[in-house]
């Protein structure tokens, strides 16, 4: 298939593949983005995480994918390797694609030869083990003696399970469009067009009718209708929407037709994407029942399902969205691909609606839950991004699972195209940070320079340099936090209630300006030179949750401007923060610090430590100083412990434990992972054994075996009882009650048996309790069997 050519036919494509009308398109977006070639941003926040991406990310993920065998998949798909080892997930093909999107984006910011020749050989490989048809996956391409169980025995029967075929298909096109607008070259656009046109042939009405297991194929076959003008990719495209439904999963959206969806269900990561793909067909086809649904479902997420931190999925089961206003923070999933998804979706919903509130929750996750995906040196990453921890969360160098890792390289080379948007004269201003922009309006072009330190201040300078005088309206964003509102909808509220004024001015002087749908609208003939000031009123805030929210309740969190804040533990007494408590109407204040986390502003305030004590339910509190730091930016310096929200009632707190014979004993076990043993002593009193509010030590995946865990004591103690509270997250999760236990004590160095008193007994949802002939020892150990097919895990173990 031929593309054509000329400048009209191929312009410059924003990340999220939008472009202006062309190939004789009726439909599209009402607004166009900025394409992010055209915005060069050069402030002190974004520039270096950017450059960080660029010279340490990108690299590192490519090298990566390389020794974690992604690029021996396609070596041994095209014989060019031999035998018939593989990495470890069908997905892994994409991992290539995405860190060959992010490496497009880069060399049109800053152009790279060296990368440049490198993904030429790349896309080498991956042509190499394409299939004569177009067809193109390594897992089933390889024909391995043992092929992984999730492919299925031939081509597409298991896609609408595991298979993700169609999955690595999206990865694919959008990474070869990506490419194509970057070089000009059309060497894995020509491999991306052969696949899609064996879509067009095997799927859609009287073909194969099946839906995409796991959404991005919609996707990335927009993004090729717009890039070829291929009408065929945009109908199949279509067709993996309506034919979802009804009777799949709700955990992939496939439990209601599309249009029916009114709900944020299921996996988080395939809904935003789902979501985002409605949005593309929506535009481009004009289907308002996909607009009514999308638009349900975005006031469901926004009222009752969003993180403070702009996160999406609540629950590590299914990764999923959790039930109206579920948002445990210890266990939030609130995935790093689910943020960036959330950013996707919000944009397009702008493009739809010309309605500043998605560009607000598009800030807040771009600031705070997607950021916090990224280490600050750019090679360690957050897959979850919890809103609590107790020292067991950490980033990691790699994942088997790499899909956040490979999707951050993709997503921070194309920040820029999120800065503006146009439609015809009207030019928005959607985010805030120094750059400077090209654009052309139907007035003609027009240069924009931005310069301000936001978001540690709120001024932000806007010259504006039309080629001649001409007239057209600029559109401000005034932030939803400039206007006491965290989010839309009433799932945030600041405890502040009394609004700052925004001022802007033009030219040195304050001007009154009406507000269309969250923007501040300026409609003047423009000359170079212009300038407009806007003072935005970036105040440290305390954010309430709705009441309906019981993880929250008692606490509030810190914002400033579009930042979240959270406490951790090296800027705080003892290493602690989960002890400590906050009056609500304790004042603030807020300092930058060059020297900290590669600059930062720094809240500090008075709050007391509380701790437990013996045979008392009345707590110890100590005056202190408690600082703050920006969420995104926890993590940086080793394991600790960090909350978000922050307790300004007792009963909210979690206080130091009571120096009891466990909480002072070391904790070892057959389990590996060091970082589940303080959970069994923190003394968290928890709601059932499927609570996930806070640590639990657990031995998921292992099931029907024996295993242990044991307490060494500090000293010689008698002790003659044990009460053990069980994790058990059925019927969905992996882990029930043992099916028996046992407790031993060290008696001359070896393990006796207790001589019990009570019967063991092994229930859920409440301590199970056994006491025994008084021991004279120095340890105790529990000796659990797990049950048959499931795990096991403890809550808390208490000794008397």
């Amino acid at each position: 298939m031929m593309i054509r050519k000329g400048k009209a036919a191929c312009l410059l494509l924003s990340m999220i593949g939008i472009s202006s009308v062309v190939f004789g398109q009726q439909k599209d977006y009402p607004i166009q983005p900025v394409a992010f070639t055209s915005v060069h941003v050069n402030d002190k926040f974004w520039e270096p995480k950017m450059e960080v991406n660029a010279n340490v990310t990108i690299p590192y993920v490519l090298a990566q994918c390389k020794k974690n065998g992604r690029m021996d998949n396609f070596l041994r798909a095209g014989k060019q390797l031999d035998g018939d080892k593989l990495s470890e997930f069908p997905f892994d093909d994409t991992d290539v694609y995405k860190a060959i999107e992010g490496a497009s984006y880069s060399m049109q910011n800053k152009k790279n030869p060296t990368l440049d020749r490198y993904i030429d050989t790349l896309i080498n490989i991956i042509g190499a083990a394409q299939e004569p048809d177009g067809y193109l996956y390594t897992f089933r391409t390889v024909h391995a003696k043992k092929p992984h169980e999730w492919i299925g025995d031939k081509r597409w029967v298991n896609e609408e399970i595991l298979s993700h075929e169609l999955y690595d298909c999206g990865h694919l096109y959008e990474a070869a469009v990506a490419h194509y607008q970057a070089t000009g070259k059309r060497t894995l656009l020509n491999i991306a067009i052969k696949n899609a046109d064996l879509l067009v042939k095997t799927f859609g009405p009287g073909k194969i009718e099946e839906y995409p297991g796991h959404q991005i194929v919609e996707i990335g076959l927009s993004k090729m209708y717009r890039v070829t003008g291929n009408k065929q990719y945009l109908d199949l495209a279509k067709f993996f929407l309506d034919v979802r439904g009804p009777k799949g999963d709700a955990y992939n959206q496939a439990n209601k037709k599309v249009v029916d969806q009114h709900e944020a269900e299921g996996h988080a990561v395939r809904a935003a994407y789902m979501y985002t793909g409605m949005a593309d067909i929506a535009a481009l086809t004009g289907d308002t029942k996909y607009l009514n649904a999308i638009d349900d479902i975005w006031g469901d997420v926004v009222n009752k399902k969003l993180y403070i931190t702009g996160g999406i999925g609540a629950t590590g089961a299914g990764e999923a969205f959790g039930d109206a206003y579920q948002l445990p923070n210890m266990s939030a999933y609130a995935e790093t691909c689910a943020a960036i998804g959330n950013v996707y979706w919000n944009n397009r919903m702008f493009l739809l609606h010309g309605d500043s509130k998605y560009i607000d929750v598009l800030e807040r996750t771009l600031y705070n839950g997607l950021l916090s995906g990224v280490s600050l040196s750019g090679d360690r990453f957050f897959y979850p991004n919890p809103l609590a921890s107790t020292f067991q969360h950490q980033r990691s160098a790699w994942i088997s699972c790499a899909c956040c890792i490979s999707n951050m390289t993709r997503f921070l080379p194309s920040l820029p195209g999120y800065v503006y948007a146009k439609n015809k004269n009207d030019l928005y201003v959607n985010l805030f940070m120094s750059n400077s922009s090209n654009i052309k309006l139907t007035s003609g072009n027009v240069n924009i320079v931005q310069q301000t330190d936001y978001p540690w201040k709120g001024q932000v300078d806007i010259t504006v340099n039309p080629v001649k005088t001409t007239a057209f309206t600029l559109r401000i964003r005034i932030p939803g936090w400039a206007k006491l509102q965290p989010v839309p909808g009433n799932l945030y509220s600041f405890m502040n209630k009394t609004p700052l004024p925004v001022v802007i001015y033009v030219n040195g002087k304050a001007t009154s300006f009406v507000t269309e749908k969250g923007y501040a609208v300026l409609n003047r003939n423009w000359k170079k030179g212009d300038k407009i000031s806007l003072a935005l009123p970036l105040e440290t805030e305390k954010v309430l949750a709705n009441e309906k929210v019981k993880d929250d309740r008692g606490r509030f969190a810190f914002e400033r401007g579009p930042i979240v804040y959270c406490l951790e533990g090296p800027d705080n007494r003892d290493s602690l923060v989960q002890n400590i408590l906050i009056d609500k109407n304790a004042i603030a204040e807020a300092n930058y610090k060059a020297d900290l986390l590669n600059g930062v502003d720094v809240i500090s305030i008075g709050g007391k430590s509380t701790k437990r004590q013996l045979n008392s339910d009345s707590l110890i509190e100590t005056d202190q100083k408690v600082k703050a730091i920006p969420y995104y930016a926890w993590a940086n310096r080793g394991p600790s412990e960090m909350t978000v929200w922050i307790p300004y009632e007792a009963s909210a707190a979690s206080p130091k434990p009571a120096p009891t014979i466990a909480s002072t004993s070391t904790v070892s076990s057959s389990l590996k992972n060091k970082r589940m043993y303080m959970a069994i002593k923190d003394q968290y009193e928890p709601t059932s054994s499927g609570d996930t509010n806070y640590p639990y030590l657990h031995w998921w995946p292992a099931h029907n075996t024996s295993e242990y865990v044991q307490y060494d004591f500090n000293t010689e103690h008698t002790v003659s009882e044990s009460k053990v509270y069980w994790y058990d997250d059925g019927p969905w999760g992996g882990c029930r009650i043992p099916v028996s236990y046992q407790l031993f004590y060290k008696k001359d160095g070896e393990w006796v048996p207790v001589k019990n008193t009570t019967p063991y007994t092994v229930s859920k949802d409440s301590y199970n309790k056994v006491t025994f002939e008084p021991v004279n020892t120095t340890a105790l150990k529990m000796v659990i069997q797990l049950p048959a097919d499931n795990s096991t895990g403890i809550h808390e173990w208490t000794v008397k």
